[in-house]
């Protein structure tokens, strides 16, 4: 027997073997679905009986394996079918005469034989007939299966016959003796009287009718004769038989053990439980008569325990039957077959070692040439039965052998489809699967060597297949998940190959379906770069969105009543972790960065590399970049353009590497680090640019509060000096500009400033608005200077060493004198420098200009943007007051402010004053200028509070009354320098200047005097005219702006004369006389009161008279301070009366 059934198990010996076979042409689908329904038939059982047949059917089957059908008796054709297309009569007799032919072919086995003809009807098809059935079509046929059973009935009676015949031999008769195809050679002229050759022959036979009586469906029966054919072939050494024998034995015990079957299909013997049942209720029954007369167990239960074999027996039983038929080099066949039907019983009882020994034993059986469709089906049923045992990787093996032997180069045309195929079964063993996600957790599991070869076979079996899409998707596959194991040179074959395939074919994110139905999944190129950190980035800071703060405040939640719940806040981290504390604005570009290294050891060029979006309706604007080899982390940033507004999710990003497009998703990626991927996308806002008069400053502002400057002016001035700053305001977004606010921080700076800083009149840059896209509004803002004006102590120390002194100078001699900082006296430390202080340092101010606007959509959602912009202001020193003093006029309500003035530039300087000539000052020079000024009334300006519990509050008063009264006197003074070199001017402020001391002297008295003398106010140099021997009114008049009363006060008036060499003469009582006392008596005046006071004078002779008037101390008048009580100075010229004479 040359062909093996690799597909025998051990129950296959209770079969009754049938061939289907066409005659003539017949349609291959029609034959199939009729042997298809033939096949169904596996099992009959027998009428008037417990016995239950089975049939085993082969549509093609070798006729010199039949030869072996006395060996075993399953290996035998017993019954044949035929199935025939005959479509008129006159093809009857031909057809029939080729089922003749074919019956011949199994003539010396045969049981019986049907022909099945289809197509032929009229007379010929209405002949009854017993082995031929006629049908109109193969539609037509509904008989077929009873047909079936009708025959596998005869096929029963001839083996009940036969095993009857055999069975009943008696001893006196001669035994045949049973032979295989190659013994029969061996036996010609051997003694047949011998006891030796009776014994074979009784042996050999008794094993034949056990092969009989297990078809037949008397398992018990079969049992029995299997033991004592083991004795009788034992006792004379007949190996191959005895291995029969042996082999009969255990199949029997398989079939009792397991009824359900070794061969692995569910379902196969459903009938056989049933049959057992039968026959088991038949076991204590002994001498029970089966319905011809023959009893079907005569052993019953001890007979049937004592027979069969126990389930390690069986396997003890196949190794002795295979070492015999080991013995012998024409069993190869049979030893084969033995091995696969124990490694099925093995399986089942789940004895994995012991059935790869007998695995191991088939294969290396040698068998005559076998073609190549043979060593496939061998391989495969290796493979197959290495699977069931668990040795998958070993299943493996032989199924990629088998692959291999589809593409032998022997075989004139390849069979790259089958080869394929069995590859793709073959990657479960080796640990693969197709889909790259189970490569993407925990470690790699398999031989990565092994899997790589696997891989290149399947790209290459693709590429002979014609199939490019499948040849990329495994390079891809195999670029994806064994990049590690790959060394640098097959790293660069791999992606030279690849770029082969996609320059035809590119690579895409499809399922691949297989003709057979199984779906490749895609392969996205997550580690070609290999991404660490995804982070999404928040807008510049001046196009960030801002929610405008509601009446309730931001901070509530309207959600819950409660401040703080834990379940809320454990909730709410899980959303965080996703969702962004930041927003997106929609029609704005947004950026995602991401940390990617090239593992690569060769430049990789990434093209097309954008963002994968979910949520919002999103343009992603691809990006190209190029990695250098082994780059590190390099970070990648993608952006796109939010179309529409609601929550975007970032699920990942897409590239095109190699021609292959890839999809790749951070849920695949558990290795990224992420700060979410959610965040909100806010209506549409307008943009704002902003430009300025005056340059870029190298100078950046940090502001406290983080906020970044988005553009930083510098501008240089003088002390006191104002400079307009044009800012133009452009709208380059896509929304109309609605709403602006300005307002302004200084940063940044220890210096007081006097008076806005800045200052801006907004109202005529909204009369622009809205402003629409592309078009530009202006706003002027003022940028005033006013710092300390006051000198320095180390400008004073510099004025007294170089021997200057400005004090007690009189005021007809200012001074005038240069001078020069002496840097050879500088110390070497520069912190002591600093300390020391320098007049002409440089002063710093900075300022933040911040314009809050909004517009579009995004203004009515309530969301508005901020723009800063930084203003960096070098302010030099131009003039300092180096002394401030003051002296009295000769009017009580005038003083004489007294400013010592330095000027600090390196440029020639005039200063002014209202109603007072130019003061020029060279570089370095200091002189002193005097100014009157009317004094100064300061009743509107809060008092100091009384109370010393808020001695905070007092000081913080005090100084702001100071304040003011520096402001309004400097406002008076009006004191401005210019520079006539620079064109450059500015203002000088006194604010700084003034000590409290000098403030007292230019306050008005609290008391105001007012003398009237002739209706006259006296005051200053103003002289009033008499007559002599007219009596002059005299008036004294006190106005109290005090908060308190004062008086009542006495007062006397003196006349004396002035010589105007320091002697005045006081005896004037022969030259002027009072009408009445020249004491006048003030009573109490409250306050805003006052009181007028009448007297008369008379003077006797011409001549200039002075009115001395002095106050008599008494209390009242000790209490007031001494200022109060000033007095104007009173001239009076007495002249001779006008004689007028008439002509």
């Amino acid at each position: 027997m040359s062909v093996p059934d690799y597909m025998q198990c051990a129950e296959d010996h209770q079969t009754l073997l049938v061939v289907v076979q066409p005659i003539g042409i017949v349609p291959e689908e029609s034959f199939f679905r009729i042997y298809k329904r033939i096949s169904a038939v596996s099992q009959v059982n027998v009428r008037d009986s417990q016995r239950v047949l089975y049939i085993r059917y082969r549509h093609h089957y070798p006729p010199e394996n039949n030869e072996w059908g006395d060996f075993q008796t399953h290996r035998k054709v017993v019954g044949l079918i035929t199935i025939t297309d005959c479509s008129s009569a006159k093809d009857w007799p031909q057809t029939f005469e080729k089922f003749h032919l074919q019956k011949e072919m199994y003539g010396s086995t045969l049981y019986d034989s049907r022909l099945f003809v289809f197509g032929l009807q009229g007379e010929i098809a209405e002949q009854p007939r017993t082995d031929v059935a006629f049908y109109p079509s193969y539609d037509e046929c509904e008989t077929v299966e009873k047909r079936i059973e009708d025959f596998i009935e005869s096929l029963f009676i001839v083996l009940e016959s036969k095993r009857l015949d055999r069975a009943t031999d008696k001893s006196g008769d001669k035994i045949p003796l049973l032979c295989v195809p190659f013994e029969k050679k061996d036996f010609v002229g051997l003694d047949t009287d011998s006891r030796h050759y009776k014994k074979r022959c009784q042996g050999r036979m008794r094993k034949h009718v056990g092969d009989l009586c297990l078809q037949a469906g008397m398992l018990q029966d079969s049992l029995v004769h299997y033991h004592m054919a083991v004795e009788l072939l034992r006792s004379v050494n007949d190996f191959l038989w005895l291995g029969a024998a042996l082999e009969g034995l255990c199949s029997a015990s398989v079939i009792y053990h397991y009824p359900g079957g070794t061969g692995g299909k569910v379902g196969a013997r459903r009938a056989q439980g049933g049959s057992l049942s039968a026959e088991a209720g038949n076991r204590h029954r002994p001498g029970a008569l089966t319905s011809n007369g023959i009893n079907a167990d005569t052993s019953a239960e001890i007979g049937r325990a004592k027979n069969c074999l126990s389930p390690e027996d069986i396997i003890d039983k196949y190794k002795e039957a295979i070492s015999y038929y080991g013995k012998y080099k024409n069993a190869g066949v049979i030893e084969l077959e033995a091995c696969v039907k124990a490694v099925r019983v093995l399986a089942i009882q789940k004895r994995s070692m012991e059935a790869s020994e007998f695995l191991q034993n088939a294969v290396y059986i040698n068998l005559r040439q076998l073609s190549e469709e043979e060593k496939i089906q061998r391989y495969s049923i290796l493979s197959e039965l290495y699977e069931r045992i668990g040795f998958h990787r070993k299943s493996a093996f032989f199924k990629r052998i088998a692959a291999m032997q589809c593409a032998a180069p022997s075989i004139p045309e390849p069979g790259w489809r089958a080869c394929y195929k069995l590859l793709l079964e073959t990657l479960p063993g080796y640990s693969l699967s197709l889909d790259p996600k189970d490569f993407s957790k925990g470690t790699h599991r398999g031989w990565a060597a092994v899997q790589m070869r696997l891989l290149h076979e399947l790209v290459y079996a693709s590429r002979r297949m014609g199939n490019p899409a499948l040849c990329v998707r495994h390079l891809s596959f195999l670029l994806q998940t064994m990049l590690d194991f790959l060394s640098d040179q097959e790293k660069k074959d791999v992606t030279q190959s690849l770029e082969s395939y996609t320059a035809k074919c590119p690579g895409t994110m499809e399922f691949i379906t297989l003709p057979d139905g199984l779906k490749l999944p895609p392969v996205p190129f997550t580690k070609l770069p290999i991404v660490r950190s995804v982070k999404l980035l928040n807008l510049p800071t001046s196009l960030r969105p801002h929610k405008m703060k509601s009446l309730l405040g931001q901070n509530v939640s309207t959600k819950s009543p409660f401040i703080y719940s834990p379940i809320i806040a454990h909730s709410r981290g899980e959303e965080r972790s996703k969702k962004i504390d930041f927003q997106w604005v929609q029609g704005d570009v947004c950026e995602v960065q991401l940390m990617v290294y090239n593992p690569m050891p060769f430049e990789l060029r990434v093209e097309n590399m954008g963002l994968l979006t979910t949520g919002v309706e999103f343009e992603s604007l691809p990006a190209a970049l190029s990695l250098p080899a082994e780059s590190g982390l390099y970070p990648v940033t993608l952006v796109g353009v939010p179309q529409t507004t609601g929550q975007i999710t970032v699920n990942g990003y897409h590239t095109s590497v190699f021609g292959v497009f890839s999809d790749c998703l951070l849920d695949n990626l558990p290795g990224v680090k992420t700060n979410g991927c959610t965040v909100e996308v806010i209506p549409a806002l307008p943009r704002l640019q902003i430009s300025t008069s005056l340059p870029r400053s190298a100078h950046t502002l940090q502001p406290s509060s983080g906020d970044e400057i988005s553009t930083n002016v510098s501008v240089q001035l003088y002390n006191g000096e104002t400079q307009q700053l044009i800012i133009k305001l452009e709208n380059i977004g896509t929304e109309p500009l609605e709403k602006l606010e300005v307002t302004a921080k200084t940063v940044n700076t220890k210096e007081k400033l006097y008076g806005d800083f800045l200052s801006w009149k907004l109202e005529d840059t909204l009369s622009q608005f809205p402003l629409k896209p592309g078009k530009i509004a202006t706003l002027t803002v003022t940028i005033k200077v006013k710092l300390d004006f006051s000198c320095q102590e180390n400008l004073l120390q510099d004025l007294s060493d170089d021997g200057i002194s400005v004090s007690g100078l009189p005021l007809s001699s200012p001074f005038r004198q240069v001078v020069k900082p002496r840097v050879e006296t500088k110390p070497i430390n520069p912190q002591e420098s600093s300390k020391a202080g320098d007049f002409s340092h440089v002063k710093t101010l900075e300022a933040i200009l911040n314009f809050k606007y909004s517009g579009g959509p995004g203004h009515v959602e309530g969301y508005y943007r901020n723009l800063s912009l930084g203003l960096h202001v070098e302010v030099e020193p131009s003039v300092f007051f180096t002394r401030v003093s003051t002296l009295p006029a000769t009017s009580t309500r005038q003083c004489h402010l007294l400013l010592d003035v330095f000027n600090s530039t390196e440029h020639e300087l005039t200063i002014s004053a209202r109603n007072n000539e130019d003061l020029i000052l060279h570089a370095g020079e200091c002189q002193r200028m005097a100014i009157q000024v009317d004094k100064f009334s300061f009743e509107s300006f809060p008092e100091s509070p009384t109370d010393g519990t808020q001695f905070a509050n007092a000081k913080q008063l005090e100084e702001e009354r100071q304040q003011a009264k520096g402001l309004e006197i400097n406002s008076k003074l009006d004191i401005c320098w210019k520079i006539p070199s620079l064109k450059r001017e500015g203002e000088a402020s006194v604010e700084g200047v003034l000590n409290q001391l000098v403030l007292e002297h230019l306050q008005l008295a609290p008391l105001q005097w007012d003398i009237l003398v002739d209706g006259k106010l006296c005051d200053c140099d103003i002289v009033v005219n008499c007559k002599v021997g007219d009596p002059i009114p005299l008036e004294v008049k006190l106005t109290n702006w005090s908060k308190h009363s004062v008086g009542p006060f006495a007062l006397t008036v003196t006349p004396y004369q002035d010589y105007q060499n320091g002697v005045h003469n006081y005896e004037l009582q022969d030259a002027i006389t009072f009408v009445g006392s020249n004491t006048f008596y003030i009573d109490s005046v409250k306050p805003t009161k006052d009181s007028v006071y009448f007297g008369a004078l008379l003077f006797l002779y011409t001549g200039d008279f002075y009115l001395n008037i002095k106050f008599h101390e008494d209390n009242c008048s000790k209490e007031l301070p001494l200022s109060w009580f000033c007095l104007p100075s009173v001239h009076i010229r007495a002249m001779e009366p006008v004689v007028q004479t008439e002509l």
